[in-house]
């Protein structure tokens, strides 16, 4: 038996999957903790990734693994190969000014042109830009560039800072992937190259003067093409084939099997709504990003920063579990008795509201219950996604089903309700680590040179339900 490992670096934690070539079989898996916070020092990655591999049983019996992680996050690194501070997460905001100061500077149709997408705090260039103007001391020590994902990989390879790996601090050997390059804001999906211009205009000291060097940018392995091999690594053989790697939610396309006329509704710490398309998808209003993903294919995206957190929230306000809030939504009508919850309790990514808070509307005496309460939370969690929907549509996006993957996904209310706000046929996979099935996939097709097809049970799908009161509603808070 031939065995293939894919790793899920997340905000939340390090998840391994180890699985059967030919059948896709899960063989074994491992998982380790990271730290809270939107800036973790990457060190902590490395930690839970070495944790996560011997929680699995090591890789002593694996011929190649792959990473998928979180998208867009900051590491700069230094000439040694160190990490000069602390990585800036997605989901860090600080740099919501430096957005709109590149916006301004150069024009959302312009940027949407030459990148896919409208830059907003999550990205990487916004965060260098940020980097620039509030830690300049930082800045000017910056030699490489570098997402979690393509720092994992590197360091799994064997490569390092100056006195921590045996093959050194190689900054020319850092890779990374074009659905996890398409995230930074100075890649162009549809051309395949780095925009230095970007670059220089968001990290430079000088504007764009021609004084400046520009930092070393990760190689952008093709798809399906091996990033390299693990290469003096004392913990792990030698030899093991690494794949290219991917975002995170491009994984998970890739590990749910997602063709054209799927989209994918992961409703995670954040919620995404995003589709396979074969061509790109250009949105000058920003609400879409015109992401690559993992096969050569593109992946329009919508991103919420608020998704399971709502449920968690009305949970603890209520002092029930999840299983018990879901109970009482579904003992509500659809609308909620007219108690509307805007969740954006953490700022909000889609609308680009990044200072926003969370607003109940509707209370009466009548609407004001536990049941009306617990629907409303999952009503508007949805309500938020079915509004990405709406924009991939209205970009010529055609959904034949809706995948519903994540945490919040296994619950009965939440699928129940997703098939009446979406409008589309709902299935809701096995539960499963899709991002790291996605990664091994990916490291059997950097093995193998096929990309192989491993199927994705369905657990229960759910027809057309539409309930159009549930969306007037929010409309008619937006």
């Amino acid at each position: 038996m031939t065995l293939v490992a894919g790793i899920d670096s997340s905000t939340q934690s390090c998840k391994i999957v180890i699985r059967d070539l030919e059948s896709g079989a899960l063989v074994r898996s491992g998982r380790a903790a990271h730290p809270e916070g939107t800036e973790v020092d990457p060190a902590h990655w490395w930690s839970a990734l070495r944790s996560a591999i011997a929680d699995a049983g090591g890789l002593a019996d694996v011929a190649a693994v792959s990473v998928g992680g979180q998208q867009h996050g900051m590491v700069v690194l230094d000439a040694d190969g160190r990490v000069i501070r602390p990585a800036l997460l997605w989901n860090d905001t600080r740099s919501a000014p430096a957005a709109l100061a590149l916006i301004d500077e150069l024009g959302a149709a312009e940027l949407a042109a030459r990148t896919g997408s409208v830059p907003v705090a999550s990205f990487t260039l916004t965060k260098l830009r940020w980097l620039r103007d509030a830690e300049p001391q930082h800045a000017a020590r910056v030699a490489a560039v570098a997402l979690p994902h393509d720092w994992l990989t590197w360091r799994l390879r064997g490569f390092g800072p100056t006195g921590e790996s045996e093959l050194g601090p190689v900054l020319e050997e850092l890779t990374t992937d074009r659905s996890d390059a398409s995230g930074t804001s100075y890649w162009n999906p549809a051309t395949g190259e780095y925009d230095l211009d970007l670059l220089e205009r968001a990290l430079s000291p000088f504007g764009n003067s021609g004084e400046w060097v520009a930092p070393v940018l990760p190689r952008v392995v093709a798809p399906g093409d091996a990033a390299g091999r693990v290469t003096n690594t004392p913990e792990f053989p030698n030899g093991i084939v690494v794949g290219a790697g991917a975002g995170d939610n491009a994984a998970a396309a890739f590990g749910l099997g997602a063709d054209v006329g799927d989209v994918v509704v992961s409703l995670g710490t954040s919620g995404t709504v995003f589709a396979v398309t074969d061509a790109p998808v250009v949105d000058t209003s920003g609400t879409v990003a015109g992401f690559a993903d993992a096969t050569g294919n593109y992946l329009p995206l919508v991103a919420t920063l608020n998704a399971a957190r709502i449920l968690d929230a009305t949970a603890g306000l209520l002092g029930v579990d999840h299983a018990e809030l879901g109970r009482l939504a579904l003992e509500a009508e659809p609308g909620s008795g007219g108690l509307v919850l805007q969740p954006y309790f953490e700022g909000e990514r889609t609308p680009n509201l990044p200072d926003a808070t969370a607003t109940l509307f509707g209370m009466t005496l009548a609407s004001t219950t536990r049941e009306n309460l617990a629907r409303a939370s999952v009503e508007g969690m949805l309500a938020a996604l079915a509004d990405g929907l709406a924009a991939l549509e209205g970009l010529g996006v055609t959904a034949q089903r809706i995948l519903l993957i994540g945490g919040a996904a296994q619950n009965p209310a939440v699928q129940q309700i997703a098939a009446e706000v979406f409008g589309v046929r709902v299935d809701v996979p096995e539960p499963g680590e899709y991002v790291a099935a996605g990664a091994a996939r990916q490291a059997a097709w950097a093995l193998t040179g096929t990309a192989p097809a491993w199927s994705t049970p369905i657990a229960r799908s759910l027809p057309v339900a539409t309930r159009p009161e549930i969306a007037a509603q929010y409309a008619a808070r937006r």
